[in-house]
């Protein structure tokens, strides 16, 4: 499987221009045939918490939806959508879609943790289901950013079924080292690859985010690291070594679910 990771600087609350953006790096992604791309967490508009609805998509997740399927059968690949803010009564949810290559959705998953230090529990609200779907029936989740820090939820996620864990983040460059050691941690303990895709440059506040989006394999190490620049990050997995891994050391044979 081929997989291409996307990681730019988000404009706060500019939906235009994010999408110009993304639009551009399409068109040449659609040389490299991939089978799979992966956005970052909020790509639409950033965390312009206050004004979410000046960009946020409606109940339906529209108008982003209609841009991924565009993108999605122009590409002729699936799209994992990273995340956008959604109508959700009188807040939003941060919703992350996925559709194929012929424009039809097969994922809907809002965030579960809120992260509270950016101010997102008070204008969103929590997701309740997992992230569970599938690519041409091979398993796979999705969780985003601050769920990464929860390994309870993952192992529940992944125990539905789960070769690939897809992670889109707006990740800070001050804690660079935790997004490593989170990342090669989720994908050794649940043995499945991860691949992540965090933004890069300031927001509004100042705050700088680390980019470095990536893939590790099934047994922890890193295939390959986007490092700072914007740009698309390529891979090609070899989905294989999931149950390679997971026959090497079954884990999931030897867990004690009636003491946990």
């Amino acid at each position: 499987m081929k997989v291409g990771l996307l990681q730019f600087n988000v404009l706060a609350g500019n939906r235009k221009s994010n999408e110009e953006t993304v639009s551009r790096y399409m068109v040449e992604a659609i040389e490299h045939k991939p089978d799979v791309l992966l956005l970052p967490e909020m790509w639409t508009g950033g965390y312009d918490l206050p004004n979410l609805a000046a960009f946020a998509d409606d109940t339906q997740g529209e108008p982003t939806g209609a841009f991924l399927r565009h993108w999605a059968q122009q590409v002729g690949a699936t799209i994992v959508g990273g995340s956008t803010p959604v109508a959700s009564g009188e807040r939003f949810t941060n919703a992350m879609f996925a559709y194929n290559a012929m424009g039809e959705r097969l994922l809907s998953y809002e965030k579960v943790h809120l992260f509270g230090l950016m101010g997102e529990d008070r204008y969103m609200a929590a997701g309740q289901q997992a992230g569970n779907f599938q690519i041409d029936s091979v398993p796979c989740a999705a969780i985003i950013c601050y769920d990464l820090r929860f390994p309870e939820w993952i192992r529940k996620t992944v125990l539905h079924g789960c070769h690939i864990l897809f992670v889109p983040a707006q990740w800070p460059m001050s804690r660079l080292d935790h997004w490593r050691i989170l990342l090669q941690a989720r994908a050794i303990e649940n043995q499945c690859y991860v691949i992540a895709c965090n933004r890069t440059g300031r927001d509004e506040k100042g705050v700088l985010f680390a980019g470095h989006s990536m893939v590790v394999d099934p047994w922890g190490k890193v295939l390959a690291d986007a490092g700072e620049p914007e740009g698309w990050l390529w891979v090609e997995i070899d989905l294989a070594q999931v149950e390679k891994v997971r026959n090497k050391i079954p884990v999931f044979r030897d867990r004690r679910p009636n003491l946990y």
